[in-house]
């Protein structure tokens, strides 16, 4: 065969620098698209065989072969897959942009599925002058009676093609590295390429250090039976097996999985195989809660497996991974196009064929087949999270502390998951067991009609009202709340006490997810239980005692207003049904929603207390310290009561500030004093 010389066939003179500095974001992404390639040309073999087109030798495996070498700084690639003709070499190599896997499926279109072809647009192989000044083809095609071909390129510009001298059926190209890519003949290095792109590639992908010497034998401990005239020196075991060394020779094993889990059918997975393929992929020692094995062959072709991980405190990260590949080849962490945003929160695979890639594989084209692929993810998890609450409402609630953040935060984020999930999700109340919201709402009504007379002489009296001719507000169903356990516990007692109940609402998620409850049901509210005092946790009154009430009022709020020096103070006096509780400090939840919406948007450094009081302080006119107050107004340690009386509620509402614990704990040493003497 006569030498060939040319220029490629390249539309525009600036098609290289495109190629080199726009079309791949990673320059590490050409050992994806060169070992996609030789896995397109041993699939088209395949089919050929399947075909009647062409049979395979017998015994002959089918593999990749990656070579580095950091002293000649070159990387090769060689497949044993279909090869090139000069024909194709010229078709495919020197025009640019024609792609060889999609002129073979037109070709085949009618013989062979296309599911397991990768390449599409003819430019992956150009990917590997982003990093080589010069490369090599030496390929030899499956065809008979075909001549190998030999080609080179220096900087993509230019080639020289003639006939080679390539042996075996396949194709080699070999990468001379630029300066600034040696690290790419490193052989660690080159090993965190192949791991992070081609892990679960269908073919198995061998590497070879050019510059190592052999490997040496290795002695391995086999155990063998104990037999007659076994060997006398052996030692043997105690259960009757003797330990005889033999010299095995170390066979390579392959860099990836061409079989990896979401390839096979759920009923062919063990528990430990899911937790085991979650281990190598995530790298995470917390063993996932659950998980979902997506397997869908119509309308589009998708597989995958999602993870449930276990993200119940605030201080783990609550952002996953979702890796996305098409037919075995990673493409991206985290494509939020296929993948919904709230479920980002999980990790897990999803390998899909049908994709719209783009041409360096890198994104997606954005179009509704791709918005199907994500309502269908979507759809799935809510199918299984339902389901479990359906089957297994114990594991359901066993993993709800865990699943909370995720199931809210989806709710937020997308309408379709909210309308499948919002008759699943679940509240745990103070005693510690799970109940739906309808749920908790309807032991509420039960309370209300059974117990709760002082609401219902309320509502009367709102009856009363509106036929008099003043507007009645439409009554709302309250669903009291907790936000911290421990801080709020004397509130969680006093509920407790008076047969209420309450939810607890601890994660950051929590408060925008009341607000999209109540703009979903205008019917309801969400009220912390620090908001106010409820009607059963007080005496009930007459007329001539809440006068009483009154004038009490006034001379306490002008005494804690002395000692305190707050003029703003609102204070309210009531008669509480525990006596022995002081004092108290609520926040409205109008109040206190404000206070967190300036905290979060920092509204032009305004402070709170610009909005006029924010913060009431009631006492119980039932106890005795506040009655010393009431009645000894003017006497010596009337200030210092009131001061501890104050913070008394206040830590029960919330922390004090490093000052002000200062002064608390100065004054409760006094106290204690006074007493001793």
């Amino acid at each position: 065969m006569s030498m060939e010389q040319g220029n490629l066939s390249i539309n525009s003179e600036n098609i290289f620098p495109i190629i080199k500095k726009w079309l791949y974001s990673d320059h590490d992404i050409f050992f994806r698209e060169l070992i996609s390639n030789g896995c397109d040309a041993i699939t088209k073999l395949k089919k050929l065989n399947i075909i009647g087109e062409f049979s395979i030798p017998e015994g002959e495996e089918f593999k990749i072969n990656v070579l580095v070498n950091a002293e000649e700084k070159t990387l090769t690639f060689i497949d044993n897959g279909v090869g090139m003709t000069a024909d194709e070499v010229k078709e495919y190599i020197n025009q640019i942009a024609f792609s060889g896997a999609q002129d073979f499926l037109n070709k085949y279109k009618d013989k062979a599925n296309e599911d397991q072809i990768i390449g599409h647009f003819g430019l992956g192989f150009y990917s590997a002058f982003m990093v080589a000044h010069k490369v090599t083809i030496d390929t030899l095609s499956w065809q008979e009676g075909a001549k190998p071909v030999h080609w080179v390129s220096e900087e993509g510009i230019n080639f020289q093609m003639g006939e080679g001298d390539k042996a075996e059926r396949g194709t080699k190209i070999t990468l001379y590295l630029n300066e600034d890519s040696y690290e790419f003949s490193n052989e660690y290095r080159a090993k965190e390429v192949i791991e992070k792109y081609c892990s679960f590639m269908p073919v198995p992908i061998f590497f070879k250090n050019e510059n190592a010497t052999e490997e040496p034998e290795e002695e391995t401990e086999v155990e063998s039976e104990v037999m007659e005239d076994s060997i006398v020196d052996a030692e043997v075991t105690e259960d009757g097996k003797v330990a005889e060394t033999k010299k095995e020779k170390k066979g390579p094993k392959p860099l990836n999985n061409p079989e990896p889990l979401w390839t096979k059918h759920p009923n062919e997975c063990t528990e430990e195989d899911y937790k085991e393929f979650y281990r190598q992929v995530f790298h995470d020692y917390k063993e996932p809660l659950f998980w979902i094995h997506l397997n869908m062959d119509y309308p589009f072709n998708l597989k995958g497996i999602l993870y449930f991980p276990k993200i119940n405190t605030e201080y783990d990260s609550v952002e996953g991974k979702i890796k996305l590949y098409s037919n075995q080849v990673f493409i991206a962490d985290n494509i939020k196009e296929v993948i919904p945003e709230f479920l980002m929160l999980l990790k897990g695979v999803i390998d899909c064929p049908d994709l719209p890639l783009n041409v360096s594989r890198s994104a997606l084209q954005n179009d509704g087949f791709v918005k199907k692929i994500s309502d269908y993810i979507t759809k799935k998890v809510a199918d299984k999270l339902s389901g479990m609450y359906k089957v297994e409402r114990e594991n359901y609630e066993k993993y709800w502390d865990d699943l909370s953040p995720f199931i809210k935060y989806g709710c937020l984020k997308d309408d379709k998951f909210r309308e499948k999930m919002k008759d699943f999700i679940i509240f745990k109340n103070l005693e510690k067991k799970y109940v739906t919201l309808p749920e908790y709402l309807e032991a509420a009504k039960r309370l209300n009609g059974e117990e709760n007379t002082e609401e219902v002489k309320a509502e009367v009296e709102e009856t009363k009202s509106e036929s008099a001719g003043e507007p009645k507000e439409e009554k709302k169903d309250t669903v009291y709340y907790v936000t911290d356990e421990q801080q709020q516990s004397q509130y969680i007692k006093m509920f407790k006490d008076a047969g209420i109940d309450a939810v607890f609402m601890t994660h950051n998620i929590d408060q925008p997810f009341i607000t999209q409850l109540e703009q979903s049901d205008e019917k309801i509210r969400f009220q912390r239980i620090d908001a106010d005092i409820n009607a059963t946790m007080t005496e009930s009154s007459s007329e001539e005692e809440n006068k009483e009430l009154d004038k009490k009022k006034d001379s306490l709020t002008e005494a804690f207003k002395k000692a305190l020096k707050k003029e703003m103070l609102e204070v309210k006096v009531m008669k509480l049904k525990d006596a022995k509780v002081s004092s108290m400090i609520t926040l409205s939840e109008e109040s206190r929603r404000m206070q967190d919406m300036m905290k979060m948007y920092n509204m032009y450094g305004m402070d709170p207390s610009a909005f006029g009081p924010t913060e009431t302080l009631i006492l119980n006119a039932n106890n005795q310290l506040v009655q010393y107050v009431l009645d000894n107004n003017s006497a010596e340690h009337t200030d210092m009561i009131c001061e501890q009386l104050y913070d008394l509620a206040f830590i029960a509402h919330k922390p004090l500030a490093p000052e002000a614990m200062t002064k608390f704990i100065e004054r409760s040493n006094e106290i204690l004093m006074l007493l001793t003497k």
